[in-house]
C-alpha cells in the first residue's frame, strides 16, 4: 500500500469549523435547501465533464448518458445523491472540502453575531454550497473517482461536521461522486420518496440534466425501474411565457448559490446578427467579497447549451460586477478560451448588449419599483458609483441611476437622485452642487455650506471614499454642471444677486491690506488668500484649487502607497465676522500671525482634515486663552 493510499485524519481550516457551527445553527429553519445545493454542485460536475469530454471523449468511458441520482433508505436513515460527472482526485477532494479558499472569509466571519435570524441572511450572501449538508446529517460520506483516472485512485471523505474529516484512498468503478448522508433523527423526513421528488420539482426542475430516482409505481413492472423527476431542460433555453416566476427565483438560487430571491431578471433571445440567449439577474444582497475586485465574477457561459466555463467577466464591465446569470451563444466556438474571449469581436458586440440591458434593468427598476431600487442601491452603490470612469460611452446613463444624500433630506440616507435634484433646483440655480467629506456629519456641519443654506440651495452630500474620485469623471448631467462647493470659484449663478457680487468685490477692494498681511504671515501653508462669498456663520474656510486634488483622493492615495502631489489650499476669510475684524485690528505683527494660524488651523478641522502640527495648534489656542483669563 502506498502512502497515499493510507488513511488520514485531517482537521477542518478553521473558517470551515465556524461557518459550519454558524450554519448548522442558522439555516436550520430552511433545512431542506441542502438537497438544492447538492443537486446544483452535482450539475456542475455533469457540465464540467461534457466540456472536458469535447477534447478527449475517453473521460466519457463508454458511459455519455450524464444523469444526478437521488436515493433514500428508510429503515437506514440514509439519503444518496450521486453523479457520473468530472469527479474529484485526492488533491481536489482535499481542496474543495476541507478549506474555504476565497479571500476575506475570517474578516466575513467577524461579521456575524450569533443572532440566528440576522446570521442566516449575511451566510446567504456566503455560498454554503456542500457544507449544507450537515444541516441534515450526523455524518456525510463521499465517494468520487476523478474521469479518467484508474480506479484505484478512488477518494473515500468522510466527516461528522465536528472539526476534522478522514480521507482514504480506495476502489471505485465508478467516475463522478457519490455523497451519502447519515441523517439525524430530527431530518428523518427526507429518507421519503414523495418529500425528495417534491423538493427536487420545487428547487431543481430547471437543471439540465436528469435527476432519476428508482420508480414506486405499484405496478410490478415498473417498480424499481428510473424515472426522471425534473423537466430536466435547460431554463433560459425555454421561451419566457412558458416559465414561472418561482421557476426564474430557482434558477437564480442554483446559479448564485443565493438564499434569497433576486430584485428583478431579464431574459432575452437575441437573433440576426448575433445568436444569443442571456438570463440576468440582480440580486437583493451584496455577496460578502464584492469590494474584493480580484473574487471571480462573471456570468456562466455555454456555447450552443454546452456548458464552457463558470465566471466568464468579459461580458460585462467590472461595475456591472454584482450581476448574476447565463450568456448561451451559437457564434463562439466550443473550445473558446478566457484569453480568447478578451481580443474576440463577438464578446465586445455580447458585452455592450448585455451592459445596456443591466443598465436598462436598474433603469426599469428604479422608475417602477422605487423601494426595491432603493434596497439594490444600499447594497450595491459603491460598485456602481465605479461606472463613469469604467464606461464613458454610458456615463449618463449611470449618473441617472446614482443616488446622494443631500441637504434638502438631512438624513444620511442616499435616496436623492440627480433627476429628482434637477426638479426642484432654485430659479436661477445653472449648476448642480455638490459637498464630499469622510463621513455625512463633516459634510454636513461643513462652512461650505452656509451660503448655499442661506439661498435655500440644495447640496448633494457625498461621503463614500469613491466619490471624489467618481466625480472626477462626471462633468454634467441633463447638460447642467457639477460644482464642487469647496472648489474653485464658487458661481452662483442668477441665484447671486448683485449687491452680493458688489459686496464681494467692495470687500476684496477695502480689505487688500488684510489679505496682504495674512498671505504674508502663512505664505509657507497657503497658496492665496481671498475675500469668500460662502460663508455667513464661520470666520475663514480652505477651499482648493480647480485642478488641485481634495482631501478624499489624498487619503485613497496615501492608502494605497501612492505618492501625493504636494499642493496648498486657497484660504478664504469672512471679513463681516467679529474674529477677522479684530484680526485686523491687531498691531503686533508676531500676534497677528498667531491669531492667523488659529483661524487657518480652524478651517482646517472644519473641512475634515488633520493638522500637521496638532501640538502648535494646542500651545497657540492655550496662550490665547490665558490672555482671556487674564
Amino acid at each position: 500500500m502506498t502512502v497515499e493510499s493510507q488513511k488520514e485524519t485531517l482537521g477542518f481550516q478553521t473558517e470551515v469549523k465556524q461557518l459550519l457551527q454558524l450554519m448548522i445553527h442558522s439555516l436550520y429553519s430552511n433545512k431542506e435547501i441542502f438537497l438544492r445545493e447538492l443537486v446544483s454542485n452535482a450539475s456542475d460536475a455533469e457540465d464540467k465533464l461534457r466540456f472536458a469530454a469535447l477534447k478527449d471523449d475517453g473521460l466519457y468511458e463508454g458511459d455519455s448518458e450524464l444523469k444526478i441520482r437521488l436515493a433514500y433508505d428508510a429503515e437506514a436513515n440514509t439519503v444518496t445523491l450521486s453523479d457520473n460527472g468530472i469527479g474529484m482526485a485526492r488533491e481536489d477532494v482535499v481542496s474543495n472540502l476541507g478549506t474555504i479558499a476565497r479571500s476575506g472569509t475570517a474578516d466575513f466571519l467577524k461579521q456575524l453575531s450569533g443572532d440566528e435570524k440576522n446570521d442566516s441572511k449575511l451566510i446567504g450572501q456566503f455560498g454554503v454550497g456542500f457544507y449544507s449538508s450537515f444541516i441534515v446529517a450526523d455524518q456525510v460520506d463521499v465517494f468520487t473517482r476523478r474521469a479518467g483516472a484508474p480506479a484505484s485512485e478512488g477518494v473515500h471523505w468522510a466527516s461528522k461536521g465536528d472539526g476534522e474529516f478522514t480521507i482514504e484512498t480506495v476502489e471505485r468503478a465508478q467516475r463522478g461522486t457519490e455523497i451519502v448522508l447519515q441523517l439525524k433523527p430530527e431530518a428523518k423526513e427526507f429518507a421519503d420518496g414523495m418529500r425528495l421528488r417534491n423538493l427536487v420539482k420545487k428547487y431543481s426542475d430547471h437543471i439540465s440534466f436528469p435527476v432519476v430516482m428508482a420508480s414506486e409505481s405499484e405496478e410490478e413492472e415498473q417498480k424499481g425501474k428510473d424515472e426522471t423527476v425534473n423537466d430536466a431542460t435547460a431554463l433560459w433555453t425555454l421561451p419566457r411565457t412558458e416559465i414561472k416566476d418561482e421557476e426564474y427565483k430557482e434558477f437564480y438560487k442554483h446559479i448564485s448559490h443565493d438564499f434569497e430571491d433576486p430584485l428583478s431578471w431579464s431574459h432575452n433571445k437575441v437573433e440576426g446578427k448575433l445568436d444569443y440567449t442571456s438570463l440576468l439577474y440582480l440580486p437583493a444582497r451584496a455577496p460578502f467579497d464584492l469590494y474584493n475586485r480580484e473574487t471571480p465574477r462573471g456570468l456562466k457561459l455555454y456555447v450552443q447549451r454546452v456548458f464552457v466555463m463558470d465566471d466568464a467577466e468579459q461580458f460585462l464591465p467590472l461595475y456591472l460586477r454584482f450581476t448574476k446569470g447565463v450568456i448561451d451563444s451559437s457564434d463562439l466556438s466550443l473550445n473558446v478560451s478566457r484569453e480568447i474571449l478578451q481580443s474576440d469581436s463577438i464578446v465586445d458586440s455580447i458585452r455592450t448588449a448585455v451592459t445596456k440591458r443591466v443598465l436598462d434593468m436598474l433603469s426599469k427598476l428604479s422608475k417602477k419599483e422605487g423601494d426595491a431600487y432603493q434596497k439594490f442601491w444600499n447594497e450595491f452603490g459603491a460598485v456602481l458609483k465605479e461606472g463613469p470612469a469604467e464606461d464613458f460611452g454610458n456615463r449618463e446613463k449611470i449618473a441617472g441611476l446614482l443616488r446622494f444624500a443631500s441637504t434638502h433630506t438631512g438624513e444620511e440616507a442616499q435616496n436623492v437622485s440627480l433627476e429628482h435634484y434637477i426638479g426642484r433646483m432654485k430659479e436661477g440655480q445653472k449648476k448642480i452642487y455638490y459637498i464630499t467629506a469622510d463621513n455625512f456629519m463633516a459634510a454636513k456641519s461643513s462652512p461650505h455650506l452656509e451660503v448655499f443654506r442661506k439661498k435655500g440651495i440644495e447640496v448633494l452630500i457625498l461621503s463614500d471614499r469613491i466619490d471624489e474620485w467618481m466625480m472626477g469623471y462626471l462633468n454634467d448631467f441633463d447638460s447642467k454642471q457639477f460644482q464642487d462647493v469647496a472648489r474653485g470659484e464658487l458661481d452662483l449663478g442668477d441665484v447671486e444677486t448683485e449687491e452680493d457680487k458688489k459686496h464681494q468685490e467692495e470687500a476684496t477692494k477695502e480689505h487688500q491690506g488684510l489679505l496682504e498681511r495674512i498671505k504674508k504671515a502663512l505664505e509657507e501653508r497657503v497658496q492665496e488668500v481671498r475675500v469668500t462669498n460662502r460663508l455667513t456663520d464661520s470666520p475663514a474656510c480652505l477651499v482648493v484649487a480647480d485642478f488641485d486634488m481634495g482631501a478624499q483622493m489624498k487619503k485613497i492615495m496615501e492608502a494605497a502607497g501612492q505618492s501625493v502631489p504636494d499642493s496648498k489650499p486657497i484660504f478664504e476669510i469672512n471679513v463681516d465676522h467679529p474674529l477677522v475684524q479684530r484680526l485686523e485690528r491687531e498691531q503686533s505683527e508676531d500676534r497677528f500671525g498667531e491669531l492667523s494660524a488659529v483661524l487657518l488651523d480652524q478651517a482646517t478641522l472644519a473641512s475634515g482634515e488633520q493638522l500637521k502640527d496638532p501640538g502648535a495648534y494646542v500651545t497657540r489656542l492655550n496662550r490665547l486663552l490665558l490672555e482671556l483669563a487674564g
